[in-house]
């Protein structure tokens, strides 16, 4: 194990590595969630192997730079891990199926390698070192590519009974809705995410072109190429169906998130992910529609619902935190 002295992991920094449907980010976190040095790799979903090369990459590039101890490495990906943590079971956005990601890294990096799935990650960095800081249940929904999600409670982790917990982006919202990359229709991930976004601009463009002008101008008139970044920055511009779009989205969001406070009763929902830049253009509207549909309003507290505290590091800071932690419960051992 990597560490020196008498302090053992504790006092060490971690390396952290994001791994999701788009990039993979890695950085050294020091023991107080300090962000020390970073670095990126495009992600080669198609390929398992080009993924963990990519992680290994990033990895050999800052623990290079970084030049001094480190306690371990953890890597947070997109994907469903089983109880253990050393197989991703299965990833919607990535190649993984049954795949030995934790063995197969900690063989290739030869140090100590901590592996989980990206949103559990990110809501322990948020309940550490964020905006769930003190929580005793605290749910985090992190808005990207899909929908993750994680639960801390009573200080712990909770990844279920079969290591799959949280995976709410796949609660189906709308019967027969639109098709998910897991399989089923009509998920929350499909209404509620940055790939939604993208897909309801594209389709008010093409039905309603003239409409959608403003949105159009970005891409050259072709509705196929817009993204949820295009959607984003026309409404932080100020344009009327832009914002409108993603109020929807916030909508979509506020009902989720009722529906998880009927059944789990949190004290607080932290959104995070990409779309959570837009800030209160989308939990305004989220935490409205919470308001109207949380079964027993007026009788009952709900969550509070507020944007996360790290950002887009909070899965490489939490993976890495998770990491030196089991490096200190080994050590100890």
């Amino acid at each position: 194990m990597a560490g020196s002295g008498d302090a053992g992991p504790a006092a060490l920094p971690a390396l952290g590595v994001d791994v999701g449907g788009t990039k993979v980010a890695g950085g050294v976190v020091a023991p107080d969630g300090t962000v020390l040095a970073t670095a990126r790799r495009s992600t080669p979903t198609a390929s398992v192997a080009e993924t963990e090369a990519a992680v290994a990459d990033v990895v050999t590039e800052l623990a290079g730079a970084h030049g001094g101890s480190l306690a371990a490495v953890g890597v947070g990906a997109a994907g469903w891990f089983d109880r253990t943590g050393d197989v991703v079971l299965f990833s919607p956005h990535l190649a993984w199926r049954h795949s030995s990601l934790r063995r197969d890294l900690a063989a290739r990096l030869r140090r100590p390698v901590w592996v989980g799935n990206d949103a559990d990650a990110a809501a322990w960095a948020e309940y550490r070192f964020g905006a769930a800081r003190g929580a005793e249940l605290a749910l985090c929904v992190t808005l990207g590519t899909g929908i993750g999600g994680g639960i801390v409670a009573g200080g712990q982790l909770q990844r279920g009974a079969h290591g799959v917990a949280g995976e709410w982006g796949h609660m189906r919202v709308v019967p027969d809705g639109r098709l998910c990359p897991c399989g089923n229709r009509g998920c929350w991930e499909q209404y509620a995410s940055g790939s939604a976004l993208a897909t309801t601009a594209r389709e008010v463009a093409t039905r309603s072109p003239a409409a959608a002008a403003r949105l159009l101008d970005r891409v050259d008139g072709d509705a196929a190429r817009l993204t949820g970044e295009d959607v984003a920055r026309a409404a932080a511009e100020g344009d009327p169906v832009a914002l409108s779009l993603v109020s929807d989205v916030g909508e979509w969001l506020g009902q989720g998130i009722a529906d998880l406070a009927t059944v789990l009763d949190p004290d607080v929902v932290v959104i995070g992910g990409g779309v959570s830049v837009l800030g209160e253009m989308v939990l305004r509207p989220a935490r409205e529609r919470l308001d109207r549909a949380l079964p027993g309003r007026g009788f009952r507290p709900g969550p509070r619902v507020v944007a996360a505290a790290l950002g887009a590091q909070a899965g490489l800071v939490g993976a890495a935190d998770l990491a030196r932690t089991a490096a200190c419960a080994e050590h100890r051992g």
